[in-house]
């Protein structure tokens, strides 16, 4: 399950092999203060996915205050005409409606649902079947979660999906549930508006006004990102039935890099498990793309609480860790279709033969592009100079004004 922050991204994740795509609308998920779609925008994604043969799954998952009942009455009927198929919640009000009008609940990690007992009973009062467990949760701790609802229902566990997150930031608080931002700015991280306090480096300062001390070189509060593809098969065999994917408010090329790589593991996977020399195939394999996700955003990559209390894993600096950054070059201006090329406008950043781009647009979504020729009036040439037309072969469709990148190795590394 991918992430989608804008229609780039919908497109980015599925052209990038994902089974569904989460997104929000307005201001009740837990990316508000992020990019969002419009409530009346749900019938066209949800149809955008459909005719891929993807889900779509509608992210409603903060807290709900009294007033806003109404509201959430309005959206989750626009939901079920826009034949949503599924809603991620956590608020009891939320369940209970969007239940009531036959909408599939995804009962959302903000629940810190960590056991057996908890998801049975979800499952026998509400009848709701995928539960996103608390992050908190170790591959021992699920493993026996699925023990014990096969040991509680038998054959009528199949029926119950456990989805866990496979990739992305984490919060320092349990699943996410934290009220410093609330309290420091006044920005609730439970409303989605999280300011993110806990990403800084802090000071330690007695009462006495002694000197103040820094917090050694890592960001005590702010955890790395999640990732796991170096033990992915454990994870796969532990019983999930899902792998999400976070990321609403991250770029397309962070959506496209990181839900191809987690679609080539998992179906590499499946494909070949019981093969001869599996396992050694299957590591070169994760190597090569764990390559590919230290090029895109990251704070640094943990296992999580998966394969134990991350005691040790602290951003060590503040932003991006990513090993490739990107520049902007400039903007399609047209698509030749018969010859498969762009022209693009060239406009900042020089890019030469044998360098990557990404061009990047609302139905386009995100698109890389190795440069193995550009053209000037049907001549080639080595560069493309500042405030130059070119033309570039591009594996895909692009449209005129997406918008176009160098990706180049970033300034950290």
């Amino acid at each position: 399950m991918a992430p989608a922050g804008s229609r780039a991204c919908l497109v980015a994740a599925i052209r990038s092999g994902a089974d569904a795509v989460y997104f929000g609308v307005g201001e009740f998920n837990m990316r508000s203060n992020y990019r969002n779609f419009t409530p009346h925008e749900m019938g066209g994604l949800a149809e955008e996915c459909h005719k891929a043969g993807k889900r779509a799954y509608l992210a409603l998952n903060t807290i709900i205050h009294e007033h806003e009942l109404g509201k959430i009455d309005r959206i989750l009927g626009l939901a079920s005409d826009a034949e949503i198929d599924a809603v991620i919640c956590s608020d009891l009000a939320v369940i209970a409606k969007a239940s009531g009008l036959g909408l599939p609940v995804f009962l959302s990690t903000q629940m810190s649902l960590s056991n057996s007992e908890a998801i049975g009973y979800f499952h026998s009062a509400f009848g709701i079947r995928r539960f996103v467990l608390a992050r908190e949760c170790s591959l021992a701790q699920i493993r026996a979660i699925r023990r014990n609802l096969l040991s509680k229902f038998g054959e009528a566990a199949g029926a119950i999906e456990i989805e866990v997150f496979a990739h992305g930031a984490m919060c320092v608080s349990v699943s996410g549930r934290c009220f410093l931002s609330e309290n420091r700015t006044g920005q609730s991280a439970n409303r989605g508006a999280c300011t993110q306090p806990c990403r800084r480096e802090y000071q330690l300062v007695d009462d006495a006004g002694n000197p103040s001390f820094r917090m050694g070189d890592r960001y005590l509060l702010s955890p790395e990102d999640l990732c796991t593809m170096p033990f992915l098969e454990k994870l796969i065999d532990s019983g999930v039935a899902s792998l999400k994917i976070e990321g609403r408010a991250r770029t397309p090329e962070y959506v496209e890099t990181v839900t191809r790589a987690y679609r080539r593991a998992v179906d590499f996977h499946f494909a070949n498990r019981d093969q001869p020399g599996f396992h050694d195939n299957f590591q070169a394999l994760k190597n090569e793309l764990m390559e590919e996700l230290s090029g895109v955003f990251h704070r640094g990559l943990s296992s999580g609480f998966f394969l134990g209390k991350p005691v040790d894993q602290w951003t060590q600096s503040d932003g991006n860790r990513a090993t490739k950054t990107k520049r902007h070059v400039g903007e399609v201006v047209n698509f030749y279709r018969k010859v498969a090329a762009a022209e693009i406008r060239v406009l900042n950043a020089e890019f030469t033969l044998g360098d990557e781009l990404i061009i990047q647009g609302p139905t386009t979504g995100s698109v890389r592009v190795g440069v193995a020729s550009i053209q000037i009036d049907r001549q080639p040439v080595t560069c493309a100079r500042r405030g130059s037309h070119v033309a570039v072969g591009v594996p895909s469709p692009v449209r005129a004004n997406d918008r176009v990148f160098l990706v180049v190795p970033s300034q950290r590394n």
